[in-house]
């Protein structure tokens, strides 16, 4: 049998909350749900990730989206999340699917791991026939630990489950190459480089947290993975299958024609930045010939990381060059890389080759992956 094709949505806060009431629009989850059943029936999988929960409840806490704090937008999540999955179970029975909530949290991804657990779990109710929604648990999230937007979020799952395709549904037509309130303004129908745009796109709606920039860095991680992902909006009859038959308007973010592998993209398209290194200009021509990267390789290091997390790898002059999994933590490695004279078994206490980064656990960035700067203090 075939491998099914398997589709991400990603539907934002303005499409299913109404502005001013703050209630479920029933009219729009009705057109989608319809269209995720057309398109299960032409047998794909589809994976939602919804944004809404906060939306929906601020009501229920007595919190307006212009001047609600962390606190009041973490209790919205609370009341407004049963609110929204009622929703869809309701509208979802009428079309004869099951659906199921995924809650994550920024170390869901960043972990390798739960990282793969979640990936089973998704997987596992594919198999069944139930449509996973997928969320950040914004009831327990805070600034330091929260992966701050649901397009990142769904391009994560898009690279989890090897999705052909990623629809974000939001509230205009695509990108464009201004602010389209702007006189003159085009809409951009294809595109294959995402940082050419990345100045354009700024700004967020009052309800949700995430602007054109995310979706382009979220179109950017699932380019990566091989799937390509179309902008558009979700105001229309068929706000999916209209977008993949090419029916109406959007813009097309085209998949790379050689992605990364599953492992590749896990290490490459990071959430947040656990650490860093700066290399010296011999070990940076190194990087991606089997070459480990070793304590003496590194002239500056950044932030307070543990064995296993991942870190990005600069050059003297700040360039963004690699990310790889640290075999050390963030205080093994300074004193290793702060004690060069004495041998690195003799600081930590048992026998190790100092190498900081195994060349199979690091990635070189290519020119389309888009890069961080680099952190303060550290160039």
């Amino acid at each position: 049998m075939s491998k099914k094709k398997r589709i991400v949505v990603k539907v934002g806060s303005t499409l299913l909350a109404n502005t001013d009431r703050l209630t479920p629009r029933f009219a729009f989850m009705q057109r989608l749900l319809e269209d995720i059943a057309r398109l299960r029936d032409d047998g794909y999988d589809v994976i939602l990730a919804s944004s809404g929960a906060v939306a929906l409840g601020l009501n229920t806490v007595g919190a307006k989206p212009e001047t609600a704090g962390l606190s009041d937008k973490q209790a919205a999540a609370a009341c407004g999340m049963p609110l929204l999955l009622n929703a869809y179970r309701q509208v979802g029975h009428e079309f004869g699917f099951e659906i199921a909530q995924i809650l994550l949290t920024l170390g869901d991804f960043e972990n390798h791991r739960r990282f793969l657990n979640t990936r089973n779990t998704v997987n596992r109710l594919l198999k069944a026939r139930i449509v996973p929604i997928v969320n950040e648990n914004d009831t327990i999230t805070t600034e330091e630990i929260r992966v701050g937007d649901n397009d990142r979020l769904a391009a994560k799952i898009a690279q989890m489950v090897e999705a052909d395709a990623f629809i974000i549904l939001t509230g205009v037509d695509g990108l464009y190459d201004r602010d389209p309130s702007e006189e003159g303004a085009q809409l951009v129908e294809e595109l294959h480089d995402v940082s050419e745009y990345l100045a354009a796109a700024s700004g967020t709606s009052s309800l949700g947290t995430g602007g054109m920039l995310t979706k382009l860095q979220a179109a950017n991680m699932a380019q990566n993975a091989g799937c390509t992902t179309y902008i558009a909006n979700g105001e229309a009859d068929y706000p999916l299958t209209s977008v993949l038959r090419g029916e109406r308007r959007c813009t097309v973010c085209v998949a790379h024609s050689e992605p990364n592998s599953l492992w590749e993209t896990w290490l490459a398209d990071r959430l947040q930045m656990a650490g860093s290194l700066v290399v010296n200009d011999d070990a940076a021509s190194r990087l991606g010939k089997d070459d480990p990267i070793h304590r003496r390789d590194v002239i500056k290091m950044d932030g307070d990381y543990t064995r296993g997390d991942v870190l990005h790898i600069y050059d003297e002059q700040g360039n963004e060059l690699a990310r790889g999994l640290s075999d050390f933590t963030s205080e093994e490695t300074a004193v290793m890389i702060n004690n060069q004279d004495l041998p690195a078994d003799q600081l930590l206490g048992y026998q190790t080759h100092a190498e900081l980064i195994r060349p199979e656990n690091l990635v070189v960035l290519e020119n389309r992956h888009l890069t961080w700067d680099t952190p303060e203090g550290v160039s």
